[in-house]
C-alpha cells in the first residue's frame, strides 16, 4: 500500500481516469435535458382560435339591459363610391357550386376523438369522429375523403388527406377519375340505312319542342292500369273518372302542401304532366298565397331586432318615411328641397302599437303587395304565373343559407424547425342565416361545420338555453352564439329613382350585436350553378353580399365593416325544418 501512495504515475492517472469519467457523466445529463426540450418543441401546440376572431361579428355578446336594441335604426348607412356600389361576389363560386342537404340529424359523436392537427393549419381543429364512418386506409380512400372535406369548405383537412394519398400512390388521382368519372363506351359503327328507316317527317316530329310537346297530351285522357292477369277485371282507377275541374281542385291542394310533389305529379302519365304544366289557377294560387308564394314576403319590419314586437314610433317612422317618398316623387319636377322630418316624441318608442293599428297595417300592406305582384305579371315575367313563380326572387325557408369562409394568413416561423419558408394557415369559418316567415331571422358566425350546427338553428333551442340553461345539451354552443334579427325585402324607398326590376331581389337584415349595437346586412339574390350561366338549375339560391354596417344607437352613427374575406350565401334545404319551415 506504501509503494502505491507514493509512486506519482499512479497517482496521475487516477486523477486523469476520475475526470473522464466526470465528463461522460456530465455530457450525457446535458444530452437527455436537450433531447427533453426537444421534444417539448416538437409537439404541435393547441390549435388557435382565430377563425372566430376573423369576421367583424366574432365573438359577439348578447345585448343586455332593459332598454337595449329598443330603438330601432334611424336613417339609412352611408352611401358607398358608385364604383362600390357593384355586388360583392365571387364568379367562381358560381361555377363549383353544389348544393347541400341536410335531411337527417348526424348520429351522437364519440366521446374520445382522435385529433391530427398540424401547426400549419388553424383550421383542422380538433373534431369528434362519427361513429358510422371509418378512417381511410388505401390511396383512393384519402384522396375520396379530401375530395368531400373540400367541397364542405375544410382546406385544411383536405390538403392533409391529399399529401397522404400522393405519398401512398402518385397515381391516386387518374384512378379516382376513372372510377367517378369513366369514359364512355366507344359507340358502335353505325349500319347503312335500310329502306324501310323514319323519313325526315318523322324525324323532324322526334324533335319537337317542350311546348309543342306538352300541347301534344291535351287531348289525352288518365289511362287506367291494365289488369294484372289477363282476363281479370282491372283496378279501379277513381282519378280517370273525375272532371277536369275537381281534377285541379285536388291539383291545387297538392301543390299548397308541398310544391315539389305537385311538380312531380307530373310524372305520372301525360294527361297529368299538361295539367301541371298548363294549369294557370295553380300557379296562380302559388304566387299569390302565403304558403310558397309573394304573400308571405314582407317589404316592411314586422317586429323589433330582439324580436319584440312594434312600438308607435314605428309606426310614425314608417309613416312619415311613405310621407317623404310621395312629396319627394311630386316635388322631383320643381326642385323644392324638402326640410328635414320632425322628431318623434321619446314615449313613441316605448310604447307598443294597439292591435287595431297592426291589423289596420297588415291589411293595408298585404294589398300593396298584391298590387305589386299583378303589375309584375303584366310586365316582368310576360303574363305567366308559372314563370313569374320560377324567376321572381322570394325568401326560402325550408333550409338556411351558408357562407363558407376561407384564406390564409401567414404565420410565424419558428426558431427550432428549418424551413424554407414561413408557414400559413388556412382560416376557416361559417357565417349562418335562417330565415322565419313572421319577419324574424336568426344569424350565427362559428367554426363549427354545417352538419353540427343546422338542426340546432331554432327558435326552439334559443329558448331552452335561454339564460344560459341547460349547457350540457349538443345545442348549447349553437343557441349561446346565435343572434336574433329580422329581415324585409327592399322597396322603393330603399333606392330613389331605380326600377323595379332593379329593386327586386334586393335584402335586409338587421341583427343584434356587440353590446348595444346593431349589424345591418344589405344582401341580394342572385342564381349559382348552372343556373347563373342561363342553364336549369334552381334560381335566385345565392344571398351576395352589397354592404355590411353597424349602428350605435346611442350615437346615432353608422359604421361600414371592410369586406375583405366575406363569401355569398348559398341555399341549403334542411328536412327537419319541415316543407314550410315552422
Amino acid at each position: 500500500m506504501d509503494s502505491d501512495v507514493s509512486n506519482p504515475e499512479l497517482e496521475s492517472f487516477r486523477e486523469q481516469w476520475r475526470a473522464e469519467v466526470r465528463a461522460r457523466l456530465a455530457a450525457a445529463s446535458g444530452s437527455s435535458r436537450q433531447r427533453q426540450q426537444q421534444q417539448q418543441q416538437q409537439q404541435p401546440p393547441p390549435p388557435p382560435r382565430q377563425a372566430s376572431n376573423t369576421g367583424p361579428a366574432a365573438g359577439p355578446s348578447r345585448p343586455t339591459g332593459a332598454n337595449a336594441l329598443a330603438v330601432a335604426p334611424r336613417g339609412n348607412p352611408p352611401k358607398a363610391p358608385q364604383k362600390q356600389k357593384e355586388v360583392l361576389q365571387d364568379a367562381g363560386d358560381d361555377v363549383i357550386y353544389v348544393s347541400h342537404s341536410f335531411d337527417e340529424p348526424l348520429a351522437a359523436p364519440e366521446a374520445t376523438a382522435t385529433a391530427t392537427a398540424t401547426a400549419s393549419s388553424s383550421s383542422e381543429t380538433v373534431r369528434p369522429q362519427s361513429s358510422g364512418k371509418r378512417e381511410p386506409v388505401t390511396a383512393l380512400e384519402h384522396f375520396e375523403r379530401a375530395v368531400e372535406k373540400e367541397a364542405a369548405g375544410n382546406l385544411g383537412d383536405s390538403l392533409r388527406l391529399y399529401r397522404q394519398a400522393f405519398k401512398m400512390d402518385e397515381n391516386v388521382d387518374k384512378k379516382y377519375r376513372n372510377k367517378h368519372f369513366p369514359k364512355p363506351p366507344p359507340k358502335p359503327a353505325q349500319a347503312a340505312p335500310a329502306k324501310d328507316t323514319p323519313t325526315s317527317a318523322s324525324k323532324a316530329e322526334t324533335a319537337r319542342s317542350m311546348k309543342e310537346l306538352i300541347k301534344s297530351f291535351s287531348t289525352l285522357s288518365i289511362t287506367p292500369a291494365p289488369p294484372e292477369v289477363e282476363g281479370t277485371p282491372a283496378p279501379p282507377c277513381p282519378m280517370a273518372s273525375l272532371p277536369e275541374e275537381i281534377l285541379a281542385l285536388i291539383l291545387c291542394d297538392v301543390a299548397l302542401n308541398d310544391v315539389g310533389d305537385f311538380v312531380r305529379m307530373a310524372q305520372v302519365c301525360k294527361r297529368l304532366a299538361y295539367l301541371v304544366v298548363t294549369e294557370d289557377r295553380v300557379w296562380r294560387r302559388l304566387c299569390v298565397g302565403p304558403e310558397f308564394g309573394f304573400g308571405g314576403m314582407h317589404y316592411h319590419w314586422q317586429c323589433q331586432v330582439n324580436w319584440g314586437p312594434l312600438t308607435e314610433g314605428d309606426l310614425l317612422r314608417e309613416a312619415a318615411e311613405a310621407a317623404e317618398a310621395e312629396e319627394a316623387e311630386t316635388e322631383a319636377g320643381t326642385g323644392t328641397a324638402l326640410g328635414p322630418p320632425s322628431p318623434l316624441p321619446l314615449e313613441a318608442d316605448k310604447m307598443p302599437a294597439s292591435r287595431s293599428a297592426l291589423a289596420e297595417r297588415a291589411e293595408r300592406l298585404a294589398r300593396e303587395n298584391a298590387a305589386n305582384t299583378l303589375a309584375f305579371f303584366g310586365t316582368l315575367y310576360a303574363c305567366s304565373w308559372q314563370r313569374m313563380l320560377r324567376l321572381r326572387p322570394r325568401v326560402r325557408f325550408g333550409g338556411c343559407y351558408i357562407s363558407t369562409v376561407n384564406y390564409m394568413r401567414a404565420g410565424q416561423a419558428s426558431d427550432s424547425l428549418a424551413t424554407w419558408a414561413a408557414p400559413v394557415h388556412i382560416v376557416t369559418y361559417y357565417r349562418y342565416l335562417r330565415f322565419f316567415r313572421d319577419g324574424t331571422v336568426l344569424s350565427l358566425l362559428t367554426t363549427a361545420e354545417p352538419g353540427d350546427v343546422v338542426h340546432h338553428l331554432t327558435r326552439d333551442a334559443l329558448a331552452l338555453h335561454k339564460g344560459g340553461a341547460n349547457p350540457h345539451l349538443p345545442s348549447a354552443n349553437v343557441a349561446k352564439s346565435a343572434l336574433r334579427g329580422r329581415w324585409r325585402l327592399a322597396r322603393a324607398t330603399d333606392n330613389p329613382g331605380a326600377s323595379p326590376g332593379e329593386i327586386e331581389g334586393d335584402l335586409v337584415v338587421e341583427t343584434e350585436g356587440v353590446g348595444n349595437y346593431i349589424y345591418r346586412l344589405d344582401l341580394t339574390m342572385r342564381s349559382a350553378g348552372k343556373a347563373a350561366q342561363g342553364g336549369a338549375g334552381p334560381r335566385n339560391n345565392k344571398l351576395a353580399w352589397k354592404g355590411f354596417y353597424s349602428y350605435s344607437p346611442l350615437t346615432g352613427e353608422w359604421a361600414e365593416f371592410s369586406m375583405r374575406n366575406v363569401k355569398p350565401y348559398y341555399y341549403s334545404r334542411v328536412k327537419s325544418y319541415g316543407v314550410m319551415g315552422e
